[in-house]
């Protein structure tokens, strides 16, 4: 599965984390597409970082998966959320990492650099990033949040 693409992105308040993750990935052997920011001084905030990598999944067909990064995770998610065919879930423990996954065929995972430690946060990218969603029980959840995305009919 190292020749998935992971698009990484993270605002002015975990660029430590992504540093440290985009790291840990590459090293792992998978492609790492760093979306930014660089710098804990740049103010772009998380909303235009999230778009930016969600726009990077939805260009690749969503072949690739996204790893956001802020203080808690959840500015993230809420943002990469409002995109069409993102499923992200703010993940801080093994088990929602899996859930996210197995249960919520997530595309993106968030997490918080001020939530979680760094050693923390690369078992539940290592969990994550080796989970395939399968068809199953929950296909019928995943079809009718996909529905949600729709515009009404008129």
């Amino acid at each position: 599965m190292t020749s998935m693409t992971i698009v990484i992105g993270a605002d002015n308040a975990a660029v430590s984390m992504k540093a440290f993750l985009t790291a840990f990935l590459k090293d792992s052997g998978f492609t790492v597409e760093d979306i930014g920011v660089e710098s804990p001084n740049d103010p772009t905030n998380y909303p235009t970082i999230a778009k930016r990598v969600c726009d990077a999944l939805s260009a690749s067909g969503f072949t690739k998966r996204g790893i956001l990064v802020c203080g808690t995770g959840i500015g993230m998610c809420i943002s990469a959320n409002k995109c069409r065919g993102i499923r992200a879930a703010v993940c801080h423990d093994n088990y929602s990492a899996e859930r996210s996954v197995l249960s919520n065929n997530a595309n993106v995972l968030c997490m918080g650099e001020r939530v979680i430690g760094r050693e923390l946060a690369k078992k539940i990218v290592s969990e994550w990033i080796r989970l395939e969603f399968k068809d199953g029980p929950s296909t019928p959840k995943i079809n009718e949040i996909i529905a949600l995305e729709q515009p009404p009919a008129v």
